[in-house]
């Protein structure tokens, strides 16, 4: 099923790579029947993982290069574990919310919806990959499709934007590469199991803070961390909106998940060396990224400056090194993902019916667009932390696991919180209330179902987390615990 779960798109993908030009309108439906395919067979894996079974399950392996003809092994092993799994529901369901809000994509759709189906693909392989050649060859696949709907589909300077992007994954990715080299040729096997039973690395081709180094900043990048941010602005900025869901959505969980999987979990002895740096740099992206989103006039570069921001609260509770701190950095990727995903959804949604993101130029919106208006707020009250949605239960995870260890940075993650609070409510104030300019005096919403299924399912989705978050932490501190108990 997990094999299955990886490769349905890329099935999809041929399928819409061979529709004749005149039929390229059905791809839409195509990548809706391959993307609602994945959805259901993570929801199945969700509800057939076993909690009191083994950490890693639906495993599927085969030995892709042998130690008889290298030094080491590598192997095509797929398999989910608490940790993961959440991940690979949360990639699934976002992916059906980027094609429903694609539907209407002008240009080249056959090529648009192939794309966006070969990024599923490569981000499930991320999250369900057992083996670190495996895992980054998943890791850099997504590379191609990004840059391509970011330059053809994209806005503004897209072709920099793109480029951008590229370079700085890809800059990343050389350093991790060199980690995953370096782990793999001391152990004579990828594997990450194997890996993390053995004991501290002594004696690598390099000394293992070099090689957490090394993997910190490739998946520092991804994350991103502050001072290594600067691509995602640019690259949400000039995104169609569909891609800045999947980006804020999942892509950047890939550094976060990687800081987990790898760094912690595979160098424990240099994470406790390294947990008071970790924590320093999840201070300085949630505040940066804070005091930057209040500056902005851009409606979409605010909501990708507050992500900034948001993911610094995955480096914090990692930085803690604990089991309610690992939680809640897990957590946190789950919800900011629905989170900003559904705040990216209403921006795109906003700007097609005013063609324009300046804040500047917009206001009293409300009376015109009721429905946005209602969808909008929801979601900057769940980005701000209000208690009963999904939000809340992350930060608050968060801080009472980091509070213990680095009281100080917690407190710098409470004034991120107010911070957020600002530049919500001052979005929402003076986007959607006020006098309206005259323009808007004829401004019509005429809400489109495809457009009115995904924001009411990410709204749904975001409440029941909210009230009812225990299935998910349960299963996340499932994953966490042999983390915590290498870490001890």
């Amino acid at each position: 099923m997990l094999s299955l779960l990886v490769f349905l798109p890329l099935a999809g993908t041929a399928l819409v790579a061979v529709l004749p030009r005149r039929w390229e309108g059905r791809a839409r439906w195509i990548a809706l029947g391959a993307s609602l395919g994945c959805l259901g067979i993570a929801l199945a894996l969700f509800a057939a993982y076993d909690r009191g079974g083994p950490q890693f399950q639906f495993v599927d392996r085969h030995v892709w290069l042998s130690s008889d003809v290298a030094p080491f092994s590598v192997q095509y092993a797929l398999g989910v574990d608490g940790l993961s799994l959440p991940l690979l529901v949360l990639t699934a369901f976002l992916t059906v919310v980027a094609v429903l809000i694609s539907w209407e994509i002008g240009p080249r759709p056959k090529e648009y919806f192939a794309w966006l189906l070969v990024l599923e693909s490569s981000l499930l392989g991320v999250f369900s990959s057992l083996d670190l050649v495996l895992f980054f060859l998943f890791f850099e696949l997504e590379l191609l499709p990004m840059y391509f709907l970011i330059s053809i589909w994209g806005t503004g300077r897209r072709i920099y934007s793109a480029w951008k992007y590229v370079f700085f994954t890809f800059f990343g990715s050389a350093f991790m590469l060199v980690g995953i080299l370096a782990l793999g040729l001391e152990a004579g096997t990828f594997d990450i199991r194997a890996l993390q039973e053995m004991g501290p690395i002594r004696q690598a081709v390099l000394p293992a803070p070099a090689i957490f180094a090394f993997l910190i900043i490739g998946f520092g990048i991804k994350l991103p961390v502050v001072p290594l941010h600067t691509w995602l602005p640019d690259a949400h900025t000039d995104a169609p909106t569909a891609v800045s869901v999947m980006l804020a959505g999942v892509l950047l969980k890939m550094g976060g998940y990687g800081i987990l999987r790898l760094c912690i979990s595979l160098l424990p002895e240099v994470a406790r060396d390294a947990s008071l740096w970790l924590g320093a740099f999840a201070g300085a992206t949630i505040l940066y990224g804070a005091l930057a989103t209040l500056m902005q006039r851009d409606l979409k570069r605010l909501i990708a400056y507050s992500s900034v921001s948001h993911m610094g609260y995955v480096l914090l509770g990692a930085s803690a090194l604990g089991t309610v701190g690992l939680v809640g950095a897990s957590m946190q990727m789950f919800t900011h993902g629905l989170i900003t995903g559904l705040l990216f959804v209403m921006v795109g949604l906003v700007y097609e019916r005013t063609h324009t993101r300046d804040i500047g130029e917009l206001g009293g919106l409300a009376a015109r667009l009721p429905y946005l208006t209602v969808v909008m707020v929801f979601a900057g009250l769940a980005s701000l932390g209000l208690p009963s949605l999904a939000g809340f239960v992350s930060e608050a995870t968060v801080f009472l696991g980091t509070f213990p260890r680095h009281q100080a940075l917690a407190v710098m993650g409470v004034l991120g919180v107010l911070l957020a609070a600002a530049y919500i409510l001052w979005m929402v104030q003076r986007v959607f209330w006020g006098e309206a300019a005259p323009r808007w005096q004829s401004l019509q919403e005429k809400v489109a179902w495809w457009e009115r299924v995904p924001t009411l399912a990410l709204m749904t989705v975001i409440l029941l987390v909210g009230v009812y978050p225990s299935p998910l932490m349960d299963l996340f501190e499932g994953g966490i615990i042999p983390i915590v108990e290498r870490l001890t």
